[in-house]
């Protein structure tokens, strides 16, 4: 039997209702209430839930932007099923620009969280508890952290064909089979039964306009595929990704001098063992040594910082055999 009315959070949401509610179990140490505006858009005809997120960590700007263009154009509102948003999970983190939480914890380690843990493990457990059972499909928006640059990319659970179809569907040229974190939000919605496609792309602080597109195209891409609203229009004019490199492997090369490092390598690129990437000097003339590719594979993330430390990663790469 249909289930007429679907309650959240203590709210009722009726068929082809929509409804903004504010996740608030938490106040700042000024007492000052701070709420997670969780938008939900549910259709008339039944059918999937999908839970779209971004800012899990505050300071990936590019995913929360992806998640607010996807609610400002309406792309959140369904034919059939109910799509929850929540454009700013760690809002702690966002209004302060940082990756962590006021209590010096990354949220994205503490799932499923506690009820009388720390700060953030409170949040975490009042996500899973409150949000996540409601969705059939997750589709979390991340960036490459600190001034790690991700080329667009859907990380998914090894050996999970049905995960790997929907990564497919979403359509970027990279597909990660990586293993799940323990205590990460991935794992701990896998754990409860749900369908996880973790996005990766640009990196912190920063909006970029390519990556922004990516992430909205592939969302409307993922939608239409699982049947919660016909897009065919909005994605009529897009190019269509060729066949996904599948990436089961992968490497970070990391700094064998302190200095200042400049990358020759191009995000999406395919390069031989032995082809100079990139160079570190020091920045007064006296040396500068080349990074060279100790693997052959794709690059697909480039460390943007202009002075790096010996043993720092500096570009990740896939390992093709």
């Amino acid at each position: 039997m249909r289930n007429k009315t679907i309650e959240v959070l203590g709210k009722a949401i009726s068929e082809g209702k929509g409804l903004q509610i504010n996740l608030d179990i938490a106040k700042l140490h000024t007492r000052t209430k701070i709420e997670v505006p969780v938008i939900i858009e549910r259709a008339k005809e039944s059918g999937p839930t999908i839970l779209i997120t971004g800012g899990i960590h505050g300071d990936e700007i590019n995913g929360v932007e992806i998640v607010r263009q996807l609610v400002a154009k309406g792309y959140h509102k369904p034919q059939k099923g109910m799509v929850i948003c929540i454009p700013v999970v760690n809002i702690f983190g966002f209004l302060n620009q940082t990756r962590q939480f006021p209590d010096g914890r990354d949220l994205n380690r503490v799932f499923p969280g506690s009820k009388r843990g720390s700060l953030a493990s409170i949040f975490a457990y009042h996500l899973m508890k409150e949000i996540v059972p409601l969705a059939d499909y997750c589709l979390d928006f991340h960036t490459g952290g600190a001034d790690r640059f991700n080329a667009p990319q859907i990380r998914i659970n090894e050996g999970d064909e049905e995960s790997l179809e929907l990564a497919k569907s979403f359509g970027t040229s990279f597909i990660m089979q990586s293993k799940r974190r323990e205590k990460s939000y991935r794992d701990s919605a896998i754990k409860l039964g749900k369908k996880v496609l973790l996005f990766e792309g640009g990196k912190s602080l920063d909006i970029d306009k390519t990556i922004t597109k990516v992430g909205i195209t592939g969302a409307l891409n993922l939608m239409h595929h699982l049947g919660i609203r016909d897009f065919s229009k909005e994605l009529a004019s897009k190019a269509k990704v060729s066949e996904p490199i599948i990436v089961a492997s992968s490497k970070w090369i990391r700094a064998n001098h302190s200095g200042m490092f400049r990358s020759n390598a191009i995000l999406g690129r395919f390069y031989k063992k032995g082809d100079k990437i990139g160079s570190i000097s020091d920045p007064f003339g006296f040396f500068e040594k080349d990074v060279k590719a100790p693997v052959k594979g794709y690059v697909f993330c480039i460390n943007k910082a202009p002075i790096v430390n010996k043993g720092d990663a500096v570009i990740h790469m896939s390992v093709e055999k």
